[in-house]
């Protein structure tokens, strides 16, 4: 599989809801890997993508991913009712509308609808890449059992700041700069 290429990568942070999170094991951690990797997509200029599942019952984007979204590419989430994204027609279009193969996913719960858009993605034939620090379940287990089937499956595994410094590329650039401020 290639590296990530910011021409042909995307990140789509799945469900952090605000009745949800509350549970979600090791909670704080994920929520400031996925913030980092939202604002870190628009540093190198990638496309970035939100999903809530059954807003009604489970609540909006918590506040902290929805200003980084507002600050960044806009918060315009894809709400779904389909545990997979592509369970959503708008899903689906809007990922297609990108002309990118390479999907960045974060976001929880990792052994339901992370697990299941990853199937999906690589079903459809992108390249995804999931983020180990920015994905969780309510239980440990859910998400590392969850983490060896999307590898078994195709996906590759990463972290926020790998993935970060994958599609900064080079240092000594205003970027590199931006992006070493951003995950200290």
């Amino acid at each position: 599989m290639p590296r990530l290429h910011r021409a042909d990568a995307f990140l789509i942070v799945i469900d952090v809801q605000s009745k949800l999170m509350p549970v979600i094991s090791e909670r704080e951690a994920v929520e400031r890997n996925i913030e980092r990797l939202v604002r870190g997509s628009r540093i190198v200029d990638i496309p970035a993508l939100l999903t809530e599942q059954y807003v009604q019952g489970l609540g909006a984007t918590i506040p902290i991913i929805r200003r980084a979204f507002e600050e960044t590419s806009g918060y315009v989430p894809i709400e779904k009712s389909c545990f997979s994204g592509y369970g959503c027609a708008e899903f689906v279009t809007t990922t297609r509308n990108l002309h990118r193969k390479q999907a960045i996913v974060a976001g929880v719960e990792a052994h339901v609808c992370v697990y299941q858009t990853v199937g999906d993605l690589i079903a459809n034939g992108y390249d995804v890449t999931i983020v180990a620090d920015a994905i969780s379940s309510r239980t440990q287990e859910n998400k590392d059992i969850a983490i060896r089937r999307m590898i078994s499956d195709g996906a590759r595994l990463s972290s926020t700041e790998m993935v970060l410094f994958e599609l900064t590329v080079n240092s000594g650039t205003d970027e590199f700069r931006e992006m070493s401020r951003l995950v200290k």
